[in-house]
Order: structure tokens, then C-alpha cells, then sequence
């Protein structure tokens, strides 16, 4: 596992303590926990496979969403992410996939505490280029965590490297070997997710 940061690690202050309020995706239920995330899936996923995400999350003490993004309707899923985040100052973004691209989309429009993005899709497999999905990187000002493989078709890591550097909070850790979806290695990055996220 390699790590590295963008153009400046971020100064981690203490954790907000906001309730949890109801909102598109959420069941209105009120958490004690400081560290809170609510996360998308990628695209042919729903918040039902995500479970395993926010299942290791709550074991590391901190509480995962997890919510439906609407298919073909960027715009709408990135509502859903500016949602949550009015309804919870306190509430970091994230997501595997299209989910964390989504959830990135809405951390570049409005302030959030964190980002976490699983397996960012930086480019389609088979068209490696730095384009519109990471252009928005640079207005991104909260602390931003990326967890990738060095395998992925969706990221080759020279290029996820070059665009990690845009963001002025940025921490990237690559996991040698792993694919989109960090297969073998997801609970190592979800341990990263947590640290990261109780840092915060």
C-alpha cells in the first residue's frame, strides 16, 4: 500500500457533532457518533451492496448511509449528495465508483468535512485521459480521501496520480494489484476510510 498526498495535507481539527436529519435516502435516525458518511454505489449497484462498506465502517466507530442513486441522472444523484449534506453540516461524502464521482461532484458545489472515493473512475477502460471527470478536483476544498487500485481499468495510476495533485487536500493510496472494486483489499482500505474519517 502506497500512500501519497496532493498539494497539501490538510490541517485534521476536531470532529462536528450536527444531528442526523431526515433526508432523500435516510430513515431520520439521530447518531451519536462524530465521524459520519453517507455513501453512493457504483453504477450497476445499489445502496444494498454497500452493506459490506458500511458494515466494516460501524465497526471501526463510524456510521455509514448508504443511498439509491437514480441510473443515467447524474444531476439527480448529485442532488441526493447536496441533500444529505444541507440536512448534516457534519456529514462526509463518499462512495465507490460513479457513487464517489457523484459524491465529489456535490463536495466541489458546497462545503462538506470529507470526501472518500473508492475506485474513482477517472476515465473509461480502454480511454486513459485526464478530462471532465476529474476537472472539478481543484474547487474540491475539504480533505479528500482516494483509494484505488494500481490495476484499474478505470484509473490508470500515472494519471490518477497527475489528477490528485489538483486537490488541495488530496490523499491518495494505492493498493498494488488490486481492480476496480479493490478485491483482497477492500477491508485494508475501509481501515484506511475510518482512520481517515476520525481524523477529520
Amino acid at each position: 500500500m502506497f500512500t501519497s498526498g496532493g498539494r497539501g495535507q490538510s490541517a485534521m481539527g476536531p470532529p462536528t457533532a450536527a444531528r442526523m436529519a431526515a433526508s432523500p435516502g435516510y430513515d431520520g435516525r439521530v447518531t451519536p457518533l462524530a465521524a459520519r458518511i453517507v455513501l453512493g454505489h457504483g453504477a450497476s449497484g445499489t445502496a444494498a451492496s454497500m452493506k459490506p462498506y458500511v458494515d466494516a465502517l460501524a465497526k471501526r466507530g463510524v456510521d455509514g448511509r448508504a443511498v439509491d442513486l437514480p441510473r443515467g441522472r447524474p444531476e439527480a444523484a448529485v442532488e441526493i449528495f447536496l441533500a444529505a449534506a444541507a440536512a448534516d453540516p457534519g456529514l462526509a461524502l463518499g462512495g465507490h465508483s460513479f457513487g464517489g464521482r457523484m459524491a465529489s461532484l456535490a463536495a466541489g458545489r458546497t462545503h462538506v468535512p470529507a470526501l472518500v472515493c473508492f475506485s474513482y473512475p477517472v476515465h473509461r477502460p480502454g480511454q486513459p485521459e485526464l478530462g471532465s471527470r476529474v476537472a472539478h478536483w481543484p474547487a474540491i476544498s475539504c480533505p479528500v480521501l482516494l483509494l484505488s487500485g494500481d490495476r484499474d481499468p478505470f484509473a490508470r495510476i500515472d494519471l490518477l496520480r497527475t489528477a490528485a495533485e489538483t486537490l488541495p487536500h488530496g490523499r491518495l493510496v494505492v493498493f498494488p494489484g488490486a481492480v476496480h472494486g479493490l478485491r483482497g483489499h477492500l477491508d485494508a482500505a475501509l481501515e484506511v476510510a475510518a482512520d481517515f474519517l476520525l481524523g477529520v
